[in-house]
């Protein structure tokens, strides 16, 4: 699956809608962004049931700012309408294939739990 622009307009759409969902915040300028988006690419296109986005921060500076994005490329990954994961950095294939395997093994139930208890 191709990769899709997430906007302000299409985020609760498409992450709501959704219920694993990778987001890759960049920004043209970005070297490391750019050299990230290949690997990125790769990978969405062994995911077919993840939806992979991208949010160019200089055009989404609201979504940035809701996700407290300080430095790119950032990766968050959402399942459920939760963020399970969201860290800067430029990541290796192999790695993103690893998080994306662990996220697949998340208990969303015992998340949910988890979350009531301390929320």
């Amino acid at each position: 699956m191709a990769t899709v622009n997430l906007t302000r307009d299409t985020f609760d759409d498409t992450v709501g809608g959704n219920g694993f969902v990778l987001i890759d915040f960049w920004a043209a300028w970005c070297g490391p962004c750019r050299s990230f988006a290949p690997v990125y690419e790769r990978v969405s296109e062994r995911h077919p049931d993840i939806v992979f986005t991208k949010v160019d921060t200089e055009a989404e500076p609201e979504l940035a700012a809701a996700f407290e994005i300080g430095s790119i490329p950032t990766l968050a990954i959402v399942r459920d309408k939760v963020v399970l994961y969201s860290e800067p950095g430029a990541l290796p294939e192999a790695t993103l294939e690893d998080l994306i395997t662990q996220a697949r093994g998340v208990d969303m139930d015992e998340v949910r739990r988890e979350a009531t208890a301390t929320g």
